[in-house]
């Protein structure tokens, strides 16, 4: 197994690569509309570690689409040649009955500390200062089994203390601690997986290239490692060579993701 050296991809195909690694065989993801890096995810994933997964490209209600190339949103209709087609009532009907979906990749305009997502308002709700494309199916999140949070932006405008509209719950406030939370947080800079008791966010990971010390100066709220923290692995040869011949337009290389 060779390891490929930082310079020789980018932060997203690393993303893409740590999500895939998460996946396993005969599990049924689902993703929503701006959903390159879980797209990119669940196909290297079937392609190697996880025969056998099922996704569901959200938007398009597509099922294991056919895709050559990567396309940016899941709203493509180069992803309805696919095993099936749903109607998008028809998907958001699924993502609520909680038997269904195993992973659901999620994201947001703003991500707390409590890994609580927000899709809808910025600022106060009367008089937002951005009003967001809206949740969808987004509060089903607390249906899923897993819970796999990304964001390709990692500034202290993104990750906040506490959402100002929740669209996802992540770990909410109201003490109940019997409900499974997000599992894990990836971004350009980490991985930040949940502290079980505190229930927050803490750093799991470091990128190669990046300083720690840059890491907690672009999160708005305190990022507590369990102990000394690692760096992300890094693609293997065989990783990295599978995601392009899926990424073949270089979306993931160029950022477009």
């Amino acid at each position: 197994m060779t390891v490929v050296q930082p310079n020789d991809y980018s932060a997203e195909e690393l993303m893409a690569v740590v999500m895939a690694r998460c996946l396993r065989p005969a599990e049924v993801a689902i993703m929503g509309a701006v959903s390159a890096l879980p797209q990119a995810a669940c196909r290297l994933a079937q392609l190697t570690t996880a025969p056998g997964l099922w996704y569901i490209a959200g938007g398009s209600g597509a099922v294991n689409p056919h895709q050559d190339p990567l396309v940016a949103s899941s709203c493509d209709e180069r992803l309805l040649e696919a095993d099936a087609v749903l109607p998008l009532l028809e998907v958001i009907m699924l993502e609520g009955r909680g038997d269904i979906f195993d992973v659901f990749f999620a994201g947001g305009l703003q991500i707390d500390a409590s890994g609580n997502c927000n899709l809808g308002p910025v600022g106060d709700w009367a008089r937002p200062t951005l009003r967001g494309p809206g949740g969808v199916g987004l509060p089903f999140v607390s249906r899923s089994r897993r819970v796999i949070i990304y964001s390709t932006s990692h500034t202290r405008r993104t990750f906040v203390e506490k959402v100002d509209f929740i669209s996802g719950p992540g770990f909410m406030d109201n003490g109940d601690r019997s409900r499974q939370g997000p599992s894990l947080i990836v971004t350009p800079l980490c991985t930040m997986d949940f502290d079980p008791e505190k229930q927050r966010a803490r750093l799991a990971s470091v990128h190669p290239w990046v300083a720690i010390d840059e890491i907690f100066e672009r999160t708005g709220f305190d990022l507590v490692p369990a102990g000394p923290v690692p760096a992300t692995a890094p693609p293997t040869d065989g990783e990295l060579s599978v995601l392009r011949r899926i990424d073949s337009c270089g979306l993931l290389r160029r950022g477009d993701a």
